[in-house]
Formats: structure tokens, sequence, C-alpha cells
């Protein structure tokens, strides 16, 4: 049987998409997986299969430690984000009755996001440092005697610094979600005399929750993976699983990073696809 060419035409188009996803993605993943399970005896990784990497994991209290630590960041970021980025897209979605003015304002959102993220992160310092103006300002106010050291390198600017990285990554679908809104609906409920709290309850955080979790689905894997604000932020001083592989890399401890790298992998997949059972996304896609 002869094959045409107009039958090749559909594999055709999604050749490159599928080669993209094939060389980009499962193969890595795979080699990560097979590396996983090789040997480390002190100076370079043997070829081989053992579980004594995923045993060290998860019978050692210190990844236990590093792994509960990740979380931590991870809920105290998307909190905050959430607590942020809702108000400021209610405002974007609802307040600002021109579409024009709704696309300067979202567009003044994101200006912060057109620079370099280690520079998002230097600029704190000259604010949170010992004599940072933060500091200064609570000295000059008399509010304390010495310095507040809680506000650099601590957990305090590691969260700080996460949410003035990724909070975009929550705003965008929250906004996006809510301009999705039949506006007739709230209306309808004003007409009706639903006070705003519950039009607020009922009808908008509702339909805007595809849009909180998507936000949630960035946020939460954006930080599990983090090193490099985990490093600078903290001075050291806490660690997170992105972190520790990454020292894993540099000391070429590759099964025990690949490892970590694959139970990282999981958890986060987890945590992904309870969110889509949970709400469904797919109306916003």
């Amino acid at each position: 049987m002869q094959i045409s060419s107009k039958d090749l035409r559909p594999y055709l188009l999604v050749a490159p998409q599928t080669l993209t996803f094939l060389f980009a993605l499962v193969l890595p993943i795979m080699a990560i997986v097979i590396i996983s399970f090789w040997d480390f005896n002190g100076f370079t990784s043997v070829p081989g299969f053992t579980f004594n990497n995923y045993l060290g994991i998860f019978s050692s209290p210190v990844y236990l430690k590093t792994y509960l630590n990740t979380f931590k960041f991870a809920f105290l970021v998307w909190l905050v984000c959430v607590l942020i980025s809702y108000p400021v897209a209610y405002y974007l979605a609802f307040r600002i009755k021109s579409s024009k003015w709704q696309t300067i304002w979202f567009l003044i959102c994101t200006v912060p996001f057109l620079t370099s993220n280690i520079i998002r992160m230097i600029s704190w310092i000259p604010f949170l440092g010992r004599e940072g103006l933060i500091n200064k300002a609570l000295i000059g106010l008399h509010l304390t005697n010495q310095p507040v050291e809680m506000f650099l390198f601590s957990d305090f600017s590691v969260v700080l610094a996460m949410v003035h990285l990724y909070a975009l990554f929550m705003v965008a679908p929250i906004f996006n979600s809510m301009m999705r809104i039949d506006r007739a609906l709230i209306s309808a409920a004003e007409d009706l005399g639903a006070s705003s709290f519950n039009i607020q309850k009922r009808i908008i955080m509702p339909l805007a929750a595809p849009g909180v979790a998507i936000g949630t689905i960035f946020v939460v894997t954006l930080v599990m993976g983090e090193f490099a604000t985990m490093r600078l932020m903290s001075g050291g001083k806490a660690s997170s699983v992105g972190y520790l592989i990454k020292n894993q890399i540099d000391s070429l401890q590759y099964p025990m990073a690949a490892a970590n790298a694959v139970v990282l992998l999981a958890i986060t997949l987890l945590i992904v696809f309870g969110i889509l059972r949970i709400v469904d996304i797919r109306k916003q896609i």
C-alpha cells in the first residue's frame, strides 16, 4: 500500500513538538532516573543498580528536615502570594473599568519582572541589612535601640525575595480568571440584594479558583526547585532540596543528586495532580 504525502502530513506537523518533548524532557528525566540508581564510591560515580541512594534519603533525619524546610517555604511563599495577588487582580479586573487602563496597570505590575532575578534579590539588601533603610528608620523612630537581625539572612528575607520573584505568576492567572467572569452574574446578585461579601464568596472566588490553582502550580513548582534565592537571602543559614542538589552536584555526588531530583519531581507532580483533582483548570487553558 502506497502512503501519500497527505497521509503523512499530520505526523509531520507534530514531529517537531514530539522530538522537542522527547529530547528536551523525556530523555533527560530517564537519564536522571537511571543515574539515581548508580553508586558513589567517594571519588566517582559507579554505574550499577542500588537502592542505597533512596534508602539514604528516606532514612536520614537531615534529608527529612531539608524536605520539610522546602515544604515550609513553598507554603509560606504560596500563602503570601495569594494574599497579595488576589486583591491586586480583583482591583484590576473589577475596579478599573477601562480596558485600556487595565492593560496599562497590568503592564506596570510586570515592570519589576523584566529585570534579572539576581538583581531583584540583591536590591533588597540595602533595605534589610543591619545598616539598611528599615533598621535606620526603626532606630530613628526610637522603636528599637539596635539593628534588628531578622530582616536579612533569615527565613523572612527568603520568603520576601521569593514572593517578589514569583508574585506575578499568581497575579496573571487570577486576573485572567476574573476577566472571564460574566459581569451579568454580579449585576443580578446585586439586584437581588446580595452583599459584597456574598458576591465575593459565592461568585467571584469560586469562578476565580482555576486561576488560583494555575498560579499555585507555577509558584509551588518554582519554589520547590529554588536554590539561588535560598543561598543568597539566607546567608547559608537555611536549606532546601534544590540547594541540596546543587551542593551534591558541586561535590560530584551525581547519583545522590539524581535520587533527590527524582524524589522532588515525584512530590511536585503529586502536588500538581492533587490541585488538578480539586480544581478543573481546563477552561482556563
